[in-house]
């Protein structure tokens, strides 16, 4: 199914997003997540990027495969571009198809300085060109509320991002924000641009204040005063601060909805767990 298909009548669509096993993981680990996540009923769930042969032995595609066969859940695979050639692009979609794999987040990947990027692809927005062309694939792509680290301004990051969608990116997923107004300007900045597919508002309960410190550090979202007094009150109580991180989580999401928001992408972090919490206080709210 074409995940921006799920998108269609005004619902609001709510999804989910894993990683594969850590090298060092078990891959009865993602078993027994997958299972739980599965119970939630979310519309998607999307894999981060991994490539094969790890300890675990299971990659992004293994994943998405399974999530679809298995558990009867749509699924998009991540796909990451620097590092990667013509050819290899070509065997990914060779194995996507033979698989049956039908979505692709398109990404240009971190670039690592110890490992120089290769020329084919600078850009998501080459990658989905490339692979539209050569492919039945659909295509979603990732967005950033309060532009992209390497964005001059926000206003060069929409003309970015209209260059992605103009490619054949028909669904974005935003990185994640604690300030639901950086979203909506956004969003506002991004409809003004003509980029009118949907967009969904990715959000990430943080649980602990060592987790908050890398995503900020990753991303660069800012922290409102509200979430900075959270972390201040609760970051030495681990029940209180995972308690806190949800009800944040909660209350971004229902006024996201409020605001008809087409969709919520959850970063679970492979927290069963810490998902039902939030998807059992919500599943009101975005079904209604």
């Amino acid at each position: 199914m074409k995940i921006s298909s799920l998108f269609e009548g005004g619902r609001t669509v709510f999804s989910f997003e894993i990683f594969p096993p850590k090298k060092d993981g078990s891959i009865d680990t993602i078993y027994s997540t997958l299972e739980a996540l599965s119970d939630l009923r979310p519309d998607f769930i999307s894999v981060t990027y991994g490539a094969g042969g790890t300890a675990a032995g299971c990659s992004t595609r293994e994943l998405v495969t399974l999530i679809k066969e298995r558990y009867h859940t749509e699924s998009i695979a991540h796909l990451t571009c620097v590092n990667s050639t013509k050819e290899d692009i070509d065997r990914i979609i060779r194995e996507f198809e033979e698989h049956g794999v039908e979505n692709v987040l398109a990404l240009r990947g971190d670039i690592n300085p110890n490992f120089p990027p290769k020329e084919d692809f600078r850009h998501a927005s080459d990658l989905i060109s490339y692979m539209k062309a050569r492919s039945n694939l659909n295509f979603s792509g990732a967005c950033y509320p309060e532009g992209h680290a390497e964005s001059a301004n926000i206003v060069e990051d929409i003309r970015n991002l209209k260059i992605k969608v103009d490619a054949g990116a028909e669904h974005l997923i935003s990185q994640l924000f604690f300030d639901n107004n950086f979203f909506y300007e956004f969003l506002e900045k991004a409809r003004i641009a003509g980029i009118n597919v949907p967009i969904e508002a990715g959000i990430m309960p943080c649980t602990n204040a060592n987790q908050i410190k890398r995503m900020v550090t990753m991303c660069g979202a800012s922290l409102p005063p509200k979430f900075t007094k959270m972390i201040q009150r609760y970051e030495h109580n681990e029940e209180a601060m995972r308690d806190a991180g949800i009800a944040y989580a909660v209350d971004q999401i229902i006024d996201l909805v409020a605001h008809g928001v087409d969709g919520i992408h959850l970063y679970t972090m492979n927290n069963p767990y810490i998902a039902r919490k939030i998807s059992e206080s919500v599943e009101k709210v975005i079904r209604a």
